[in-house]
């Protein structure tokens, strides 16, 4: 049996559920969103179902189907853990998706498909070995190597937010209290709230990350002194990444990926931090953006 020529991806988020069509050379053959069911677990299954045959009616022809999930699937159990959309917690979400669209499935959380999706046909789609970053409400990451996504004995493969921001200085110690139950998670630090906090410990006022950025970018004094502080912790938490994995290419996503700063100031900064003569990893933005997700989970079938 023939494999299907085109590649369904569908990116189930906690207020939308998009669906794409691709060919095999990436390109869009159709698109399209519906609202998630909120808290039913039961109606997001038969939501995804609905889109993706409708997505199938408009292809022509049935596809290869991979989903981008939030949270990550137990390898002890099956069942989803860590999800932001709490319906899907505790479920067999791959199992019953399966058995209601009557075929295999592959799945994978947000920042890997992320990675996936910027290393096959995005900014990194000529690198060997690509490690993805998003910085938005959390911190995610994915890592890809010749075009192939790794997940781990454990399915954590890329989950560097929850490791302790690397070389603290004093003022940063004990770090903030994380989700996780520890403290001082590279999280804590990275993710759009974490730039907030430090924004307004600094200044005392309340701004979100997004507002800070373009304060920066406007030159205002107190924004680039909150960029500049979250731009160094970013260049000792991604030297560890380069230490360990050596890629040749960062790509940024999320929201705080949207400031200029950062492509100049973290590179300019991190050779301080790796063990090397030289640093030759690029960092990049993401060229898909808010698609990489939905496009991800399509590549999830090589």
């Amino acid at each position: 049996m023939n494999s299907p020529a085109f590649r369904l991806g569908i990116d189930l988020g906690g207020t939308k559920i998009a669906g794409i069509v691709l060919d095999a050379d990436g390109v869009d053959i159709c698109r399209e969103r519906l609202p998630t069911p909120q808290g039913d677990y039961s109606l997001t299954l038969q939501a995804v179902a609905r889109l993706v045959f409708s997505l199938e009616a408009s292809a022509g022809q049935p596809c290869s189907i991979g989903i981008c999930m939030p949270g990550s699937a137990s390898r002890a159990t099956g069942l989803v853990k860590n999800s932001n959309s709490v319906c899907l917690n505790g479920q067999p979400l791959h199992h019953d998706l399966e058995a209601l669209l009557e075929r295999p499935l592959r799945f994978a959380n947000d920042a890997d498909c992320f990675a996936l999706s910027e290393a096959t046909d995005g900014a990194a789609q000529q690198a060997g070995v690509v490690f993805g970053v998003i910085v938005g409400t959390g911190t995610g990451g994915g890592l890809v190597v010749n075009r192939t996504l790794l997940s781990g004995p454990n399915g954590i493969t890329g989950e560097w937010g929850h490791n302790p921001l690397p070389w603290p200085q004093p003022p940063e110690l004990p770090g903030p209290d994380c989700y996780c139950g520890r403290s001082g998670c590279i999280e804590t630090w990275l993710s759009g709230p974490g730039l907030a906090r430090d924004y307004q410990q600094a200044n005392r006022v309340a701004l979100q990350a997004e507002v800070i950025a373009h304060k920066a970018g406007q030159g205002d004094v107190q924004a680039l002194a909150s960029l500049q502080r979250y731009a160094d912790r970013m260049a000792r938490a991604l030297a560890t990444v380069i230490n360990i994995v050596d890629p040749d290419v960062i790509v940024l996503g999320g929201g705080v990926s949207n400031c200029e700063l950062l492509y100049e100031t973290v590179p300019s900064r991190w050779g301080e931090y790796v063990f090397s003569d030289r640093v030759d990893t690029r960092l990049v933005r993401a060229q898909h953006g808010d698609d990489s997700g939905v496009r991800g989970a399509a590549w999830l079938w090589s």
